[in-house]
């Protein structure tokens, strides 16, 4: 898979951690550096603002997506590259998902996470052929990584539906195995239905 497009999932806050900020900003360094555009949810504040600001430092695209609600609330980025403004939510991750190829998640709370989950959950009907990953910074997300792999080991997530889930600690190996990923499952359903 070629991505030219990355679509990441972050918090609007920056979180505890200088970790957080310092991952979210050499996350945009690297789209930058690899001529990726960033496609985000358009906001200025916490790890978006760091995200959107630290790509276009590095003269790379950004694109935001945002609702007209949170236009304020998460004060839209003036100087992206392109933004849409949509009604709502689900237009908003409709959207994101249009325009990339590929998902990448920072920490975030139940926003991002929402996000990320309906973009795994696509990938895993069949509806998208897109990988999912999560840049585990400081073990952040490692007990929803035990959660997923406790869901496979009790029959609710078969063993190719976990494979979609792509973790790594290091920007820059993600950004590659995101390069390098393809879908390894199709369900049978899909299949009939491109026939």
């Amino acid at each position: 898979m070629v991505i030219r497009a990355l679509c990441v999932f972050c918090g609007a806050n920056y979180g505890r951690r200088p970790a957080y900020r310092q991952a979210a900003q050499r996350v945009g360094e690297l789209l930058a550096e690899r001529a990726i555009t960033l496609v985000y949810g358009g906001g200025n504040v916490g790890l978006m603002g760091a995200l959107a600001d630290a790509c276009l430092a590095g003269g790379g695209q950004v694109i935001g997506v945002i609702p007209h609600a949170l236009a304020e609330k998460e004060i839209a980025h003036v100087g992206l590259s392109e933004m849409h403004v949509v009604g709502t939510m689900h237009e908003r991750k409709a959207l994101m998902a249009d325009l990339a190829e590929a998902f990448l998640t920072l920490p975030g709370g139940f926003g991002t996470w929402d996000e990320f989950c309906e973009a795994l959950t696509w990938s895993q009907l069949g509806l998208q052929k897109k990988a999912c990953s999560f840049l585990n910074v400081e073990g952040y997300y490692d007990a929803l990584l035990a959660l997923a792999d406790r869901a496979a080991e009790d029959g609710f997530i078969r063993a190719e539906h976990r494979e979609l889930l792509l973790v790594d600690d290091d920007p820059a190996r993600l950004l590659d195995r995101l390069q390098s990923f393809v879908v390894p499952y199709v369900p049978k359903w899909v299949e009939r239905e491109q026939r």
